[in-house]
């Protein structure tokens, strides 16, 4: 009767840390697929930011009638603040012109101006 009730106590307290043992794994994963949620949607936040940093900078450059921008592409790092500048222009004032309205269009943001002047 004893060695019954030892084995009984052996497999209740087997399944109670199985049970348990579930139960801290579930709770992980949950833990996760939260943190991996929160990571997407930071994501996305910055992604879309940066998208309107590169609408404003490149409406701007298109908008003005001092330059020629259609070879100008525009691309917005939102985590690093940056915004780089590449395609040619006509002119070396172009270049500068283009790199003065982009800084104007995202102010707080480093300018990366990679402009080269067609020959």
């Amino acid at each position: 009767m004893q060695s019954i009730t030892l084995c009984a106590a052996a497999l209740l307290l087997a399944l109670t840390t199985a049970c348990g043992n579930t139960a801290k794994g579930v709770q992980q994963d949950a833990d996760n697929a939260a943190d991996n949620a929160r990571d997407a949607a930071s994501d996305a936040g910055s992604a879309m930011s940066g998208a309107v940093e590169t609408g404003q900078v490149k409406s701007a450059l298109l908008a003005d009638s001092r330059m020629d921008a259609r070879d100008i592409n525009v691309d917005t790092n939102d985590r690093a603040r940056s915004v780089t500048l590449k395609g040619t222009v006509r002119t070396e004032g172009e270049r500068v012109m283009a790199g003065e309205i982009a800084a104007r269009q995202a102010a707080g943001y480093t300018i990366v101006n990679d402009l080269t002047v067609r020959r």
